[in-house]
């Protein structure tokens, strides 16, 4: 199983969208409006690290108001 976290910068005001978006997901199992350089945290669970990609560009980067992510695969 491959765990990362995906911080994402959202449009202003549409935050708790996206958070309601990304709940609906099963990959995603926490999402979190937080402060600072980014608005949401996302962490999310996958049966192999080829799937991340697919991921973060199918459902996370598809969604309109998410403007930019950065994202942290945990190592152990």
């Amino acid at each position: 199983m491959v765990v990362a976290y995906i911080l994402a910068i959202v449009k202003s005001g549409s935050e708790r969208d996206v958070i309601e978006q990304l709940q609906k997901e099963d990959r995603v199992k926490e999402v979190s409006l937080v402060y600072g350089e980014y608005d949401v945290l996302i962490k999310v669970e996958l049966g192999e690290i080829s799937e991340l990609s697919d991921f973060v560009l199918d459902k996370i980067r598809s969604i309109p108001a998410i403007e930019r992510t950065t994202t942290l695969i945990v190592a152990s």
